[in-house]
C-alpha cells in the first residue's frame, strides 16, 4: 500500500490585522458599496445561466466570464467573481439560477465534510487508500514512492521546462521494461490539473497510476496491457496554479480567529478558485513567488494564460480570448478566463506536453478536467464553422471511430459521450493540437456533476464508480483507453528486420496551423532494434488529420426564396413586434437577419407552428451595435413566427430579410503526408525515405542491407 499522507494543515499565526488587509482586495473588486462590512462583500458564487439555443452559448462565451465545463442543451454553469461579471450577465439579457452561494463558504463545508470522511474511515477503497485531497508535495512523493517501489515496471521523470515560479513538472512511465530502449511499444499519456482547482482531475490520474504500478504481476489484465503499451502520467500539469490553490488559504489556518466564522473565510487568501497558471506579464519571466502575491479577486481570478487554450491546435480562434481587450465581445485580455497567451506553446506547461508527446507514438491520450461528467471529443468548434481556409471546419476524419471509443469509456462512467463544440466553442485545447499534429485519439474528461473539488468521497466514486456504474467508473474508463492504444485496427504497424541496436526513427516536419495563421512543428520518434534483429513498432498515421479531406456542407450563393420585412417597436424591455413567414419548402438552411440603422439594441427570436403550439427554433442576443441573426439547419416547411424584442432601443426602426438556402455536400481534396524514415548506426544516418502508413495498415520493411 502506498504511503498516506494526510493533506498539509499549516497553522498560521494569524491576527486580526492580517484578516483585515486580506479583505481589502475583496472589497475593491467585489463589493456593492464601499464598505468592508461583511454583509456587502460579494462572495464568488456558481451559477446556472441559461441558454436554450447555441446562440445564447455564443453569447455567453464572449462576455469574458469564468465558464465551467458543465452545461447542458440550455444551460451553462458560470463561476461569477465579482459584481462587475454580474452585471455583464444581467447585461445580457441572460437569465440565470444560483446553484451555490458562496463558493467560499463552500470551500469550509467541503473541508469540514472531508474531516469527517476521513474520521469515519480507517483507509478509503482507493488504490492509495487515501481520505483527502493531495498537496503538491503529495503528489511528487507519491510518484517517486513508485519509483522505488516497482524499479523494473515505473519510472520517475522531469518534464524540460520549469513553471514561472520554478517548480518542476514530474510524471511517471509505466510499463514492462520501462527503463530500457523503446521497442515500439505505443504510449497513453493521462494527464490532469491544467486547470488550478480541478482537483478531482490530478487524483484521478494518480489513482489510475498507482492502480497500474501495484496490479502489474499481479493482475492478469493488466500485465497484458503493460506488456503490449506504456502508459505516462503526469497528474499536475499547471504546478504552480495547483500549488496556490490547494494549500493558499486552507481555511483551518485563520479559524483560531473566530472559529471559521465571517473573519476566517473573507481573510484567507483567495486562490481557492484559481483556474490559470502564474504568468502575470506576457514573455517575462517574473521572480519566483511573485504568483502568490498578485492582487486577485475572490477565488484566485484574473492573470494568468488558460492553458488549455495555449496549445497550438487553432490558436488564436473562437472560445480564447486575445491580449488586447475586446469590449465588442467582452474580452479582458491578460484578465479574461480563458485567456490564450501571447503565442502558441508561449508556456511552459504546455511546452511540456507539446514535447512529450512529439516524442513518442502517442496513440491515446486524456486530458481530465472537471466538471460535468462529460467526455469530449474533436473538434473544439463546430462543423459549420468557418475555418482559417476559408471552409467549413467539418468534422474530424475519425468521427466515427471517436465517437465508438467515447461510447465505450462513457458505458462505464455514465459520462455524456460528445463533441467538444457541444459545450461551447473552444480552440487551442490539448486534444485538438495532439489529435490534429499527431493523429492519435484524444478526449477530455470532465469529472464530477457540479463541483470544481467537491468532497473527497465524490472522487472515490468517480474513479471506482457509484450506483448503477459502482465497480466500473474512471478506472475501467481508463483501462479501455489503454485497450485502444495498443489496438492495432486504430493505428499503423511496421513490423521487420533491421542491424540489432539500430536506431529507426520517423520524423515529420510541418506546419501547424493557427486560427490566422500556423507555426512550425513536428514529431519525431525513436525505437531500438532489439538483439535479435526484429521490430514491431505501434505509430499513429502518417497523415495528420487536420489535411486530410473532408466532405462540407456549402450553401447556395443566394436563396431560392425569400423575403424583406420592414418594421418598428416601441418600449424598450417590453415592446415586441411579430411577424410570419411562410416556407413552402422545406430547406436546408433557413436564415433570419435582423438589422438596425442605429448603434441600438434589439434581440430577435423565431419559432416554429405545430398546432396551437410555438416551438423555439432560435434566439439571438448580441451586444449592443451588433445585428442578430438564426441559422436554422434543416428547417422544415411550415409557418415561423418572427420575433423582434426591444432590449434597449431609443429610434427602433430595423429591417428583417428571411432566406431561405440549399446546400451542396462536396469533398475537399486533402493531402497524404509521409514521414521520413531513418536508419542509424552509431548516431549515423545509414539510410533514409519517405514512409507512407495509414490508419490500420501494416508495412513490412527489411532494413539490414540499407541500414549497415
Amino acid at each position: 500500500m502506498i504511503r498516506r499522507t494526510r493533506a498539509r494543515r499549516t497553522a498560521l499565526a494569524a491576527t486580526a490585522t492580517l484578516a483585515a488587509l486580506a479583505l481589502a482586495p475583496l472589497t475593491a473588486i467585489g463589493s456593492e458599496a464601499a464598505t468592508t462590512s461583511p454583509a456587502n462583500i460579494f462572495r464568488p458564487q456558481l451559477v446556472k445561466v441559461d441558454t436554450p439555443t447555441r446562440a445564447d452559448k455564443m453569447v455567453l462565451s464572449k462576455l469574458g466570464l469564468d465558464l465551467t465545463e458543465h452545461a447542458g442543451h440550455d444551460y451553462v454553469e458560470v463561476v461569477l467573481h465579482s459584481v462587475a461579471d454580474r452585471a455583464r450577465l444581467l447585461a445580457a439579457g441572460l437569465t440565470y439560477d444560483v446553484e451555490i452561494p458562496d463558493l467560499v463558504a463552500r470551500s469550509l463545508e467541503v473541508w469540514k465534510t472531508d474531516e469527517a470522511y476521513a474520521a469515519s474511515v480507517v483507509q478509503s477503497p482507493l488504490p492509495s487508500g487515501r481520505d483527502g485531497y493531495r498537496t503538491l508535495e503529495d503528489y511528487n512523493a507519491d510518484m517517486a514512492d513508485l519509483a522505488e517501489r516497482f524499479p523494473q515496471h515505473v519510472k520517475l521523470f522531469e518534464l524540460n521546462h520549469p513553471t514561472l515560479d520554478g517548480r518542476i513538472v514530474q510524471g511517471v512511465e509505466i510499463g514492462q521494461g520501462v527503463k530500457g530502449p523503446d521497442t515500439g511499444k505505443p504510449t497513453f499519456v493521462l494527464m490532469g490539473l491544467h486547470h488550478a482547482r480541478e482537483w478531482p482531475s490530478g487524483e484521478n490520474a494518480m489513482e489510475f497510476a498507482i492502480d497500474l504500478a501495484e496490479g502489474y504481476g499481479k493482475d492478469k489484465r493488466t500485465t497484458k496491457l503493460l506488456k503490449k503499451g506504456r502508459v505516462v502520467v503526469v497528474p499536475v500539469v499547471n504546478a504552480d496554479g495547483f500549488d496556490l490553490s490547494r494549500t493558499d488559504g486552507e481555511f483551518v489556518d485563520l479559524r483560531a480567529l473566530d472559529g471559521g466564522d465571517t473573519v476566517s473565510i473573507l481573510g484567507t487568501p483567495g486562490h481557492a478558485y484559481m483556474r490559470k497558471n502564474c504568468r502575470l506579464i506576457d514573455g517575462v519571466d517574473t521572480p519566483d513567488g511573485s504568483c502568490a502575491a498578485q492582487l486577485t479577486t475572490n477565488g484566485g481570478f484574473l492573470l494568468g494564460v488558460d492553458l488549455n487554450r495555449n496549445y497550438g491546435g487553432f490558436w488564436g480562434g473562437p472560445g480564447a480570448a486575445g491580449s488586447t481587450p475586446n469590449p465588442a465581445e467582452v474580452e479582458l485580455g491578460p484578465l479574461d478566463p480563458t485567456y490564450r497567451g501571447a503565442a502558441p506553446f508561449s508556456e511552459p506547461e504546455t511546452q511540456n506536453i507539446q514535447e512529450l508527446v512529439r516524442s513518442r507514438q502517442v496513440t491515446m491520450l486524456i486530458s481530465n478536467h472537471t466538471f460535468g461528467n462529460l467526455i469530449l471529443r474533436p473538434n473544439g468548434v463546430a462543423p459549420s464553422t468557418i475555418g482559417p481556409d476559408g471552409l467549413p471546419v467539418g468534422d474530424s476524419p475519425d468521427e466515427k471511430g471517436l465517437k465508438k471509443v467515447g461510447a465505450k469509456m462513457a458505458a462505464q462512467n455514465g459520462y455524456s459521450n460528445q463533441h467538444g463544440w457541444q459545450l461551447y466553442d473552444t480552440t487551442g485545447t490539448t486534444e485538438d493540437w495532439s489529435y490534429n499534429a499527431t493523429g492519435g485519439y484524444g478526449y477530455t474528461f470532465e469529472i464530477g456533476p457540479d463541483e470544481f473539488h467537491p468532497p473527497y468521497e465524490d472522487v472515490v466514486d468517480q474513479y471506482l464508480g457509484a450506483g448503477e456504474y459502482a465497480g466500473k467508473g474512471n478506472r475501467e474508463a481508463y483501462f479501455i483507453a489503454l485497450k485502444h492504444a495498443i489496438d492495432t485496427k486504430y493505428h499503423g504497424v511496421l513490423k521487420g528486420k533491421a542491424p540489432k541496436g539500430a536506431t529507426i526513427r520517423l520524423r515529420k516536419d510541418f506546419d501547424s496551423p493557427t486560427w490566422d495563421s500556423s507555426f512550425e512543428d513536428f514529431v519525431d520518434s525513436s525505437i531500438t532494434v532489439g538483439k535479435k534483429g526484429r521490430f514491431n513498432w505501434i505509430v499513429n498515421p502518417s497523415t495528420r488529420p487536420v489535411v486530410m479531406g473532408k466532405k462540407v456542407d456549402e450553401l447556395a450563393d443566394a436563396p431560392f426564396a425569400s423575403e424583406t420585412i420592414e418594421g418598428s417597436v416601441t418600449v424598450p424591455g417590453v415592446g415586441t413586434a411579430t411577424h410570419e413567414y411562410v416556407a413552402k419548402k422545406a430547406s436546408d438552411v433557413m436564415r433570419i437577419d435582423l438589422t438596425w440603422p442605429t448603434p441600438d439594441d434589439l434581440d430577435l427570436a423565431v419559432y416554429l407552428k405545430k398546432g396551437d403550439e410555438l416551438v423555439e427554433m432560435g434566439t439571438s442576443g448580441n451586444l449592443p451595435g451588433s445585428g442578430e441573426a438564426v441559422e436554422i439547419p434543416d428547417a422544415p416547411a411550415g409557418t415561423y413566427v418572427i420575433e423582434v424584442i426591444n432590449y434597449a432601443s431609443v429610434t427602433p426602426t430595423y429591417t428583417v430579410e428571411v432566406g431561405q438556402f440549399s446546400a451542396k455536400s462536396s469533398k475537399v481534396k486533402g493531402t497524404k503526408e509521409s514521414y521520413v524514415l531513418t536508419c542509424e548506426v552509431d548516431g549515423k544516418v545509414q539510410s533514409k525515405k519517405n514512409l507512407y502508413i495509414a490508419r490500420g495498415q501494416v508495412k513490412k520493411l527489411d532494413l539490414r542491407r540499407a541500414c549497415r
